[in-house]
């Protein structure tokens, strides 16, 4: 082995070694932006909180959800910014119309540092007279966390569509007699 290849490598080496070092870190499941389980179990259980109270027209309890300065942003109906205006809404277009449903699978909860947390994800809407579910949207949502109480200070209703066949019948399948007995 030359010496002048020692020097060589060395430097190789090092600058391998260098750049190695001032690679962030590989993330983990926990790094991955998402909260922990109990931050999702808080926020999960204030979205049902929130829909039971919207499905079930209870606009005492769906009221205590929002700040009084809530920002509501929805592609269809446009901007409002205060929560009665969000309740006055609620009321004339929701109430014995409508039922939302979550959907689980597309729900993902982030926390933000010394604030509270963001909740996404995915719904569906059902009419009422029909029982029919025709339509979905996807929803993004601020909750801020003031000692133990949570409210909701920003909605973003937005991507709002028919349901596609395939998905309605999905919905059919899945309302079958033999489906129910199955799920048991």
């Amino acid at each position: 082995m030359s010496m002048t290849t020692t020097p060589a490598r060395f430097l190789r080496l090092s600058c391998a070694v260098l750049a190695l070092a001032l690679l962030p870190p590989a993330a983990s499941a926990a790094d991955d932006g998402t909260a922990d389980a109990a931050l999702t179990a808080t926020v999960t259980a204030l979205d049902r909180k929130l829909f039971d109270a919207y499905n079930a027209c209870d606009l005492d309890t769906f009221t205590t959800l929002f700040t009084p300065d809530v920002e509501f942003y929805h592609d269809k109906g446009g901007a409002t910014f205060d929560r009665d205006t969000v309740v006055a809404n609620t009321r004339q277009y929701i109430c014995g119309k409508v039922r939302r449903e979550l959907l689980t699978e597309a729900l993902r909860i982030y926390p933000i540092k010394d604030y509270g947390a963001i909740e996404e994800g995915e719904h569906r809407f059902c009419e009422l007279a029909t029982g029919r579910c025709e339509g979905s949207a996807k929803f993004l949502m601020i909750w801020k966390r003031d000692g133990n109480d949570w409210r909701m200070t920003r909605v973003i209703s937005f991507g709002h569509r028919p349901l596609t066949d395939a998905e309605k019948a999905t919905l059919a399948a899945d309302k079958t007699p033999a489906a129910a007995k199955a799920a048991d």
